[in-house]
């Protein structure tokens, strides 16, 4: 794809020549991981290691935490790498790095939510571009996608993207995103990248964005699949404790110009991220492989226990033989992750609101990722911005439950469904 587009679609503004702060994989930090120290190791060292390394002043192992807002001149013309953290910070610095190496990306941009993430993306787009999203997606994109219909002369169809000939007929000359969340929240349908990405990329300057954060990069790698952005909400699985919101706006490998645009609109926009929250997040990535691995090992097993209990019609995991995308979830997953929904066979509110309230381990909220289990009820919590008459065409039904798989004691957490479902 011709990186021209992407460098000039806004004509005249000097904003978009904003260079990234301090260059990316220079080091000027200090601890900014050395070129070939990390990449080519396993997952689980990558993510202890990547963007750290001990602090050259006064040997800390890790990162500090730097709160200043802005930082001093050593004369009108040089800074030591950094003028003001809005574009850019030490901290946040060191968790960028460690974002674009976990998914094999060239540069990451970390932003105050998630919400602000997919903002960003968006605003790589020209006014009057075409944007192509998942019928399913969560809610606040399709909020956002709605708004910017209404205000920023974006122009969207929302498809299921299983359907490669719907989409093929979909593209239009001025189509220049296709927004993929796979697995979707809240059904867990799947997606083919790759079969996106080749459909895609037939059409010029069309960029093809994931969002990853169901799966994180431990089970799911989009650029291997031909995607040029990956979008995390870094509140979920890389932060993990429920104690941060965040985000991140990925570029593909070689993507230079694109890092640089993303940084520049994250710049501009005043999204950056706060180094606090960075440093939480940083905190939360070297444990992600071993939560990702118990969080999916109890989704299985639940999964499979609903999906036999009498009380419920249908699950929704595609971990599930009965999955129709299972096979996909083999072929392009290296897990199936440890988000599940379902639906009672029994509807209306008085058997939903029996169930949810007599769950003791499972926390009625929004979000997911943490190291608790949740439950949320996307008709009336995540997705309540929809439309009844969007929701029915996503397929979302007034009787969905969905769960969040923590690290809890799987006996626990079984018995709990059990008692509840009655």
């Amino acid at each position: 794809m011709s990186e021209h587009y992407l460098d000039t679609n806004v004509p005249g503004n000097p904003a978009y020549h904003f260079t990234v702060q301090p260059p990316l994989r220079e080091g000027r930090a200090g601890w900014i991981h050395r070129p070939g120290l990390v990449p080519d190791a396993a997952l689980s060292t990558q993510c202890v290691h990547a963007g750290v390394q001990p602090d050259p002043a006064y040997g800390a192992v890790m990162p500090p935490l730097y709160l200043s807002s802005t930082f001093a001149f050593k004369d009108i013309c040089t800074n030591a790498g950094y003028d003001y953290t809005r574009s850019g910070n030490p901290t946040r610095a060191a968790l960028e790095e460690a974002i674009a190496l976990l998914e094999g990306g060239h540069g990451a941009t970390c932003t105050s939510t998630g919400m602000s993430a997919i903002l960003v993306a968006l605003n790589l787009l020209e006014h009057g571009s075409h944007v192509i999203s998942t019928v399913d997606c969560y809610g606040g994109t399709f909020r956002l996608l709605e708004h910017a219909k209404r205000f920023y002369g974006l122009e969207v169809t929302y498809l299921d993207l299983a359907d490669l000939n719907a989409l093929r007929a979909a593209i239009r000359p001025n189509t220049r995103m296709i927004w993929i969340e796979t697995p979707s929240n809240p059904l867990l349908r799947l997606t083919d990248i790759a079969a996106v990405a080749e459909i895609g990329h037939r059409q010029p300057d069309c960029l093809v964005a994931v969002d990853n954060t169901f799966l994180s990069p431990c089970l799911q790698r989009p650029f291997d699949l031909g995607a040029d952005l990956v979008i995390h909400s870094t509140t979920k699985y890389l932060n993990g404790h429920s104690d941060v919101v965040g985000g991140a706006v990925v570029a593909g490998p070689g993507r230079l110009p694109l890092t640089q645009r993303i940084q520049s609109v994250n710049n501009l926009l005043g999204t950056s991220q706060a180094p606090h929250d960075c440093f939480l997040v940083l905190r939360g990535l070297k444990t992600l492989p071993l939560r990702m691995r118990q969080h999916e090992a109890t989704a299985q097993v639940l999964a499979e226990y609903l999906a036999a209990h009498p009380a419920v019609g249908k699950v929704h995991f595609p971990g599930l033989p009965s999955h129709p995308q299972h096979e996909l979830a083999k072929r392009q997953q290296r897990g199936f992750g440890a988000m599940l929904s379902f639906e009672l066979k029994a509807s209306g509110d008085e058997r939903l609101n029996h169930v949810l309230r007599r769950l003791r381990w499972f926390t009625l909220a929004e979000s997911l990722g943490g190291v608790e289990s949740l439950v949320a009820h996307p008709a009336s919590m995540t997705h309540a911005s929809m439309t009844p008459e969007a929701r029915k065409n996503a397929g979302i039904s007034d009787g969905l439950i969905r769960l969040s798989i923590g690290l809890e004691d799987v006996r626990d957490l079984r018995e709990d469904l059990a008692q509840a479902l009655g």
